[in-house]
């Protein structure tokens, strides 16, 4: 009477089968360890794949650092340039940026909020 209300929990048939299969020589248990370990150190090592793609990933982001650095310095240049030839640049920035004015106008200034 002691067996009958419980029931020994079984692997489902399918994974009996491999199980069986891979694991019935010893040789086979050592490939298979073996293999695993050697697949984790593949990938997680300091010169495994995903380090790879994590360096890969940052590299992409410096070339586009890089790029826009450029940019910017391009527009730079452009408006160093227009500053060192062009009065009436140099006019517009010294009415923008330090409020000056010419003799005889006033300047009005709007609060932002």
């Amino acid at each position: 009477m002691e067996g009958q209300f419980f029931r020994k929990a079984q692997k489902p048939r399918w994974l009996r089968g491999i199980s069986k299969k891979v694991f019935k020589t010893r040789r086979r248990v050592v490939i298979v360890i073996g293999g695993a370990i050697l697949l984790s150190y593949i990938l997680f090592n300091n010169r495994g794949v995903i380090a790879r793609i994590r360096l890969e990933h940052e590299r992409q982001v410096m070339i586009e650092k890089v790029a826009a650095a450029e940019q910017e310095t391009k527009r730079l240049q452009a408006y160093l340039k227009a500053l060192e030839g062009d009065k009436k640049t140099i006019e517009k920035v010294a009415r923008e940026k330090y409020g000056m004015a010419r003799p005889g106008e006033t300047v009005y200034k709007v609060k932002k909020d």
